[in-house]
């Protein structure tokens, strides 16, 4: 199976909504670092982890027609154009071609009021976060999508080494197994993002810059391999497919897994299944590790302060973490690897604790969020129970 990556050469054709790549192009195409998680917006809202994903919010079903939001064109836009310029020159693409994709990319609001933060201050509630994830809806169709899905499922844990489970939670939580995979056209969610970022991010100049190489990435693949970059659809924030891949990440991590000659992250759940396990192979994946352990607390000698300050980061030994006053008990303490403290807060309850290992933090490179990964592991573990890789 083909993994594309900067030093490979492919081509693109996006067409009825899709993003695919196809091998043995002689154009090779580049790519645009990410910060660390798949989709841009995930690390900033628990309450939203479709970042990139309109889960929950914004639904595109598979074969459905629903109509894409509209704006106003770009066009007419200085910084626009001159971006449209710049890329031309640095992708050597054709310059009234750049422009005129750029120019018909459209300002939503709608982008604009979903990728906003939360105001100062607010709680995060790991339970309310979680009934929107962990419920029938998603539990049933996870467990249709596995028991379809078998024979790819199973093909990824032994090639990648990523439990069926966790692939199963990631496109669960995404897209509900395809039911929800934007409506948004890519082109003018990116674009928002990139020249109309909301500016109350805290990061706003960051995180402007990402969309903007995800942009350039997005024409760059359709212009070298003949498509239209106005055509696909996804997330708020620009991403595609069943596994809501961002173009980057389409290009570094997606993976032919079906053996068809292309990569088709939206008609093809093997493709999205060897993806999402390639991309956690390539993040650092330890096959056989669990991805986080009970804990409680020693009150009389706990130093919270000390345990959350690297965040959800492993840092400490098992020594090191029970001295400062969080106790683990059987498997965990064994454990070889660096440990984190990962606080879920509960709004004004008392907040949930879980000692995190390095294979927690893998989950949270495809989105920067404890809530996101507990969500993933959760639902994972609740399809497999309701009898998900049996036959």
């Amino acid at each position: 199976m083909p993994l594309f990556s900067p030093a490979r050469l492919l081509a693109i054709a996006l067409c009825s909504g899709t993003l695919t790549l196809a091998a043995g192009a002689a154009d090779k195409a580049t790519t645009t670092a990410k910060p660390r998680a798949s989709q841009a917006a995930r690390a900033d809202k628990p309450a939203a982890p479709g970042k990139r994903q309109a889960a929950g919010r914004t639904s595109h079903k598979a074969g459905a027609s629903r109509s894409a939001p509209r704006g106003t064109p770009y066009g007419e836009r200085e910084d626009a154009m001159r971006f449209a310029d710049e890329v031309a020159q640095r992708q050597g693409l054709d310059a009234a071609w750049t422009r005129r994709m750029v120019g018909e990319a459209q300002q939503l609001p709608l982008v604009q009021k979903l990728m906003q933060p939360a105001p100062p201050g607010t709680r995060k509630n790991w339970t309310v976060y979680r009934s929107r994830f962990i419920d029938n809806l998603r539990i049933n169709a996870g467990l249709r999508f596995w028991r379809e899905h078998r024979e790819a499922l199973a093909r990824a844990e032994r090639e990648y080494g990523v439990p069926a489970g966790i692939i199963v939670g990631i496109i669960g939580v995404e897209t509900i197994y395809g039911q929800q995979m934007g409506d948004f056209r890519v082109i003018d969610a990116l674009a928002t993002l990139s020249f109309d970022h909301p500016p109350e991010h805290p990061r706003v100049a960051e995180r402007s810059a990402y969309f903007r190489g995800e942009l350039e990435q997005l024409l760059s693949l359709a212009h070298k391999g003949g498509g239209d970059p106005r055509v696909p659809l996804g997330s708020f924030a620009g991403a595609m497919g069943l596994p809501q891949f961002m173009p980057s990440s389409a290009v570094r991590w997606a993976v032919d897994f079906d053996g068809d000659g292309r990569i088709d992250l939206r008609r093809s759940p093997a493709d999205a299944i060897g993806s999402v396990a390639s991309y956690f192979k390539a993040h650092g994946w330890q096959p056989g590790m669990p991805t986080h352990y009970p804990v409680t607390f020693d009150t009389s000698r706990l130093d919270l302060e000390t345990l959350l300050v690297p965040d959800i980061l492993p840092t400490f030994g098992v020594a090191r973490f029970t001295a400062l006053g969080a106790l683990l008990e059987g498997p965990a303490l064994t454990h070889t690897g660096p440990l984190a403290l990962v606080e879920l807060q509960n709004g004004d309850g008392p907040s949930s604790y879980v000692a995190g290992t390095e294979n927690f933090y893998v989950i949270t490179r495809y989105n920067q969020s404890s809530y996101y990964a507990m969500a993933v592991i959760e639902l994972g573990r609740a399809v497999q129970e309701a009898g998900g890789g049996r036959p």
